[in-house]
């Protein structure tokens, strides 16, 4: 890729005043958990270039390999179709040999690298390599063949038409994806976006080495650092300094940012050690640059971006293919609820529109991926005139606010069913973390303010039921022990995820739900 684009020219003297706005909110140390530090304007500018995502290189490259596959198997079945010859063998040897062949080329690409960024860039550099790969994969295909089932000179013809084809192809489609990527990059759709947290001759450094690799895909978006312009420069090798690091966390959810880098030396432990815990709520990469550490690892221990080592220390949780099962889990398992469920959620509507004035649904913000806001549905259980749309007032035992209707539904979780509709949305997941109200509560404290790392329960999409839940933890919050241990199993959860997990948790689920001494 094209060395890192910087952002237009800088107004330096514009950034002196957001300086003294970054110092001044430095200086006032207000930041709270629960209230997220407002970012300055010039910020604020930069994060609206970056709010659309990128397309991941982890899911191109399996999208071409899947590609690549089913080409090759066509066209085998195509040239057996067309190829004279004597019929030999039937359409289901013929379609197993096909699916050998091209699975094998897959493999032999993977083994010959070609399947890196890099190499999909290059356009003919690696045609050589291309070509012998697939020339292997046909040949031990070939010989197994030749081998069971013996071979005859029409057979052979079949297979240098298979050859020719399947060379041609490869030969055309890589070059097809070449231009594509190169297109890409150009324009910014396929990139990994950092953001430096620390200013000075580290940073300085990082991005120089970093701007020298003409394959690198990083783009960085800013340096945020806490230390005044005397250590941290509001420029550092032609990039801005942002503002501070809480600020940062505000500033990675305004945007689709992929990494956070610290370029920060190693014998600072503490710093580092402080920066960790305000950073490891965000839902991105979070890594130490080691390119300018004496103490070295083992070769194992570093990821690189580009050349430079890396020290990996949090890793975003769900992604990539990851995040694509889990979609496909979500939209499956939704489809099948709503069409067992659709008859009990029309009498449900029925009861609430008979037994009180008001709208069947209730909507309520609450917190989303990424600390995002999004409204969640459910079935209205309160009195129109009494309903808390903010949540800071929980729903207690006996509360006059609750309809007859409303008290079996909550108790039931008949209530969460529409949550259905915000899974199709793309809003929730059928399985996370429960979404709470942006200003839930436990003894007029929030929750933020209650559990330190409270926030990193939302490193993934919440859910419509949860590890917590199934495990008795749902219900009114009335105490800090109650917030503790839900955002405990939340956390457990994000860190165990598997498709398996989801699902033991959906049919736990109903099981579970029998247990209503919680709800209320």
């Amino acid at each position: 890729m094209n060395k890192l684009e910087k952002s237009d020219p800088f107004d330096v003297e514009a950034l002196r005043k957001q300086v003294s706005d970054i110092e001044a909110r430095r200086n006032a140390s207000r930041e709270q958990a629960s209230e997220p530090t407002e970012i300055n304007a010039y910020a604020r500018q930069i994060a609206e270039q970056f709010r659309d995502g990128t397309r991941s290189p982890v899911i191109i490259i399996g999208q071409l390999r899947l590609l690549e596959f089913l080409a090759l198997f066509s066209i085998a079945l195509i040239v057996y179709f067309f190829a004279p010859g004597d019929g030999s063998g039937p359409l289901l040897v013929r379609a197993g040999m096909a699916a050998i062949a091209s699975a094998l080329t897959v493999a032999c690409l993977q083994l010959a690298d070609t399947y890196t960024i890099p190499a999909l860039r290059a356009k003919l550099r690696l045609m050589p390599r291309i070509l012998t790969a697939w020339t292997i994969a046909l040949v031990l295909t070939i010989g197994l063949f030749a081998l069971v089932r013996g071979a005859t000179w029409a057979m052979t013809e079949a297979y240098l038409s298979w050859f020719a084809a399947g060379a041609l192809f490869l030969a055309g489609e890589r070059f097809l994806v070449a231009y594509g990527i190169r297109n890409w990059a150009r324009n910014g759709i396929m990139e990994r976006r950092a953001v430096i947290v620390g200013g000075g001759e580290p940073a300085k450094e990082l991005i120089r080495i970093l701007e020298q690799q003409a394959d690198n895909d990083i783009r960085i978006c800013g340096i945020f650092d806490d230390r005044g312009e005397k250590r941290s420069p509001i420029m550092v090798a032609g990039y801005p300094k942002l503002g501070t690091v809480a600020e940062l966390v505000e500033f990675v959810r305004l945007t689709r940012i992929d990494m956070l880098i610290i370029a920060l030396p190693l014998s600072a432990e503490a710093r580092i050690f402080d920066l960790l815990k305000k950073l490891w709520i965000l839902p991105v990469d979070i890594r130490l640059a080691a390119h300018a550490n004496r103490l070295r690892f083992r070769p194992r221990a570093y990821s690189h971006v580009g050349s430079v080592p890396m020290l990996d220390i949090f890793k975003k949780p769900i992604r990539d293919w990851d995040s694509v099962a889990k979609r496909g889990f979500d939209i499956f398992f939704t489809v099948v609820a709503l069409a067992l469920l659709w008859p009990l959620m029309l009498v449900t509507a029925a009861a609430i529109k008979a037994t009180s004035e008001g709208p069947v649904f209730f909507m309520q913000k609450r917190h989303g991926f990424n600390n995002e806001i999004i409204n969640v549905f459910k079935f209205r259980s309160m009195y129109t005139n009494m309903a808390d749309p903010t949540g800071k007032a929980a729903v207690t035992k006996g509360d006059p606010r609750v309809t007859r209707v409303g008290r079996f539904i909550r108790k039931t979780s008949i209530d969460e069913l529409p949550q259905l509709f915000n899974v199709l949305r793309g809003e929730l997941s059928l399985v996370g973390p429960r979404p709470h109200a942006v200003l839930a509560q436990a003894r007029d404290r929030a929750f933020g303010d209650v559990v330190e790392g409270y926030f990193a329960r939302h490193r993934v999409k919440p859910g419509v039921t949860g590890w917590a839940q199934i495990n008795g933890w749902r219900g009114e919050v009335d105490n800090d022990e109650k917030i503790k241990f839900r955002t405990a199993y939340d956390l457990y959860y994000i860190e165990n995820w598997s498709l398996w997990f989801d699902l033991k948790i959906l049919f736990l689920t109903p099981i579970r739900l029998l247990n209503t001494e919680n709800a209320y």
